[in-house]
């Protein structure tokens, strides 16, 4: 409703709908209710959602207003299921009472818990929020999808450390968008690396931009450019003072905040390698977009990407400076002996799709209705 393009929680709750919605209605929580729309807005506002238009605000609206002289959420029907795909919502003192009267079996999905085993890259106080959302989950939870075996992991741990029941879960990889194909005509005239994501302190642009700064010291205009693609988050004031004031990264640091699918896609084909040494990842969508459209990528030692990419990507610690300069300067060439080893690796890579997600999805909800 805000104009603004879908992050990679969105994305995800979007699958939902497309694979759902044709036997689903849609809940609107808004003003301390639950609103139930009735079928026919249900696919309105789905097919909206799925193709944002002009009218989609009034549409909304509409809805609601149906809904509210309709009356809140129906009540009795037998086995009904409620995803909640997001994280939102779960920390109000008013969710669970409102779920135990839906009569609701909700299925959870948990993207990470990093506000609570990283609070320092969050904003002040999103731990202690998170942890009620987590104990939402556990305590009234049917089942809970989680996008990776590492988040699975963490989700387990915070289980036994605070001597919680345990809830039906199961691991299902989240599949890239279904990008356009890219244009043939290059984006830039010079080699460029891709960041992608919202800008926040866990993402750790700074050390990047920090060694860009170093690259065009020592290099000039033969130094590599960089795109980092992605919305400014919170508490980035470091990095955004970078991106705004340092007169050194003016023409080689490109910002692109509102980026389409076509122009993702287009910067993605062309660059040199994806950089990702981010601290902290439930999943890694954008380590799976860039493999996905046989980009080579460089990224941090995480759990998660490695279950997701095994040895096929260059992995380096996040505050390794000298490590990532050096694989910088390798993969800005082409035909570099890395950088062709890693697109060796790469044609072994097995792309994630939305059908394998939802047959284990398909399963958990047969598994618990049993």
């Amino acid at each position: 409703m805000q104009g603004r393009f879908p992050t990679g929680v969105d994305r995800v709750s979007l699958e939902y709908v497309k694979h759902f919605g044709s036997c689903s209605s849609g809940l609107i929580r808004y003003a301390g209710q639950w609103l139930e729309l009735s079928r026919r807005d249900s696919e309105q506002l789905f097919e909206a959602l799925l193709a944002p238009n002009e009218a989609f605000n009034y549409l909304v609206k509409q809805a609601v207003v149906r809904s509210i002289l309709k009356g809140v959420i129906h009540r009795g029907r037998a086995s009904r299921i409620l995803f909640h795909t997001g994280h939102s919502g779960l920390e109000k003192p008013n969710y669970v009472p409102r779920l135990q009267k839906s009569g609701l079996k909700p299925f959870f999905f948990v993207h990470d818990l990093i506000p609570i085993t990283h609070p320092e890259y969050c904003r002040p106080g999103e731990a202690l929020r998170h942890k009620v959302r987590v104990d939402t989950m556990l305590s009234s939870g049917h089942g809970i999808i989680a996008n990776s075996a590492a988040t699975l992991a963490e989700l387990n741990a915070y289980v036994e450390l605070n001597c919680l029941p345990s809830v039906p879960a199961v691991v299902a990889l989240l599949a890239p968008a279904r990008l356009p194909l890219p244009s043939v005509n290059l984006p830039l005239n010079k080699p460029y690396f891709v960041m992608l994501g919202t800008i926040e302190p866990r993402k750790n642009h700074w050390i990047i931009l920090h060694l860009w700064r170093q690259l065009i010291e020592s290099l000039g205009d033969e130094a590599p450019r960089l795109v980092i693609i992605g919305q400014r988050g919170w508490e980035c004031e470091n990095v955004v003072d970078l991106l705004d004031r340092c007169d050194a990264l003016r023409g080689f640091v490109i910002e692109q905040s509102r980026c389409t699918d076509t122009q993702l896609s287009t910067w993605l084909h062309h660059a040199q390698a994806l950089l990702f040494p981010s601290f902290a990842e439930g999943y890694g969508m954008p380590l799976v977009e860039a493999l996905s459209v046989g980009l080579p990528v460089i990224v941090n030692d995480l759990p998660a990407f490695r279950e997701i990419a095994g040895d096929i990507p260059e992995y380096v610690e996040a505050l390794d400076g000298v490590g990532w300069k050096a694989l910088i300067l390798a993969y800005a060439q082409s035909a570099h002996p890395k950088r062709v080893a890693q697109l060796e690796r790469l044609e072994h890579f097995i792309v994630p799709t939305w059908d394998a997600h939802f047959e284990q999805v398909e399963r958990l909800l047969a598994d618990v209705n049993d």
